[in-house]
């Protein structure tokens, strides 16, 4: 897959879809790399030109030095599109992906023409979880949590009936750098996006998972509510709801995105 250099580091990145159509950028969560996308990747690249890339720490991008901040992963996809000639974009991000998103549409408001925020919060955790998290990584490797961070991401039921999506979840957390992911806890340990969410201006939709216990459905509808005109959608899913519950997923991202607006790249 190809790389750019943008923000000073090498970022992994996948275009898919028409070079005319609307853009649509994707980021995902902690602990994955752009394959996570791949249940939506047919339907969306029919309407937009997607993008879709590898965090910093992530997948096939540079583990620069740590610790990250949120601020750092706003810049990158802001460099990104700077590299692509992209202007402005339909934003979706899931978890991570999500506060990355509330982080560009404060704060690079006008390069946002839409914005979907999947499965995420404005604050999460205490200091003490997410360095409980990092000292596991980086004194026993990914090993130490994969099967934790798997039993909050998809139900029992689902890991029962969907194998192979679950085994391919567990293949990119335990293939993710270890000090890339600890350096990324310590981004989500540090933000702070609530003061940041009231300000969001663009249209946007807030998914939420109903069994999600990493980013509890009350977290979105309080996302919802800061946000000027937002929609609330919640799915029979836990984390990952762009997998477990990939058709109603997708169909409400589609519905939402499809809007008038202009995104296509220069």
């Amino acid at each position: 897959m190809p790389a750019i250099r943008a923000n000073g580091i090498e970022m992994s990145y996948r275009l898919d879809g028409r070079e005319d159509a609307p853009v649509l950028m994707l980021s995902n969560s902690l602990g994955t790399d752009y394959g996570m996308w791949d249940p939506q990747i047919g339907s969306f690249a029919d309407r937009f030109r997607v993008v879709r890339y590898d965090s910093r720490g992530h997948g096939r991008s540079a583990v620069p030095p740590g610790p990250y901040r949120i601020a750092d992963l706003g810049a990158d996809a802001l460099a990104l599109l700077d590299t692509l000639g992209v202007e402005r974009v339909r934003f979706c991000g899931l978890s991570k992906g999500g506060m990355v998103g509330m982080w560009l549409a404060a704060n690079a408001p006008h390069r946002i023409e839409r914005l979907v925020l999947c499965n995420t919060s404005a604050q999460i955790g205490s200091p003490e979880f997410w360095n409980r998290r990092i000292e596991a990584v980086r004194s026993s490797g990914m090993k130490a949590v994969v099967d934790g961070v798997l039993d909050r991401w998809f139900t029992p039921a689902f890991r029962a009936e969907a194998p192979q999506a679950v085994e391919a979840v567990r293949r990119m957390l335990i293939e993710t750098p270890v000090e890339g992911y600890a350096a990324s806890c310590a981004a989500l340990r540090d933000m702070d996006l609530r003061q940041a969410v009231g300000s969001i201006q663009a249209p946007t939709l807030v998914i939420a998972g109903v069994h999600d216990v990493a980013t509890p459905p009350e977290h979105a509808r309080w996302i919802a509510a800061q946000v000027p005109g937002a929609t609330l959608k919640e799915l029979d899913a836990a984390h990952l709801s762009n997998i477990e519950a990939a058709g109603p997923f997708t169909a409400a991202v589609l519905d939402f995105l499809a809007r008038d607006g202009k995104g296509a790249m220069r």
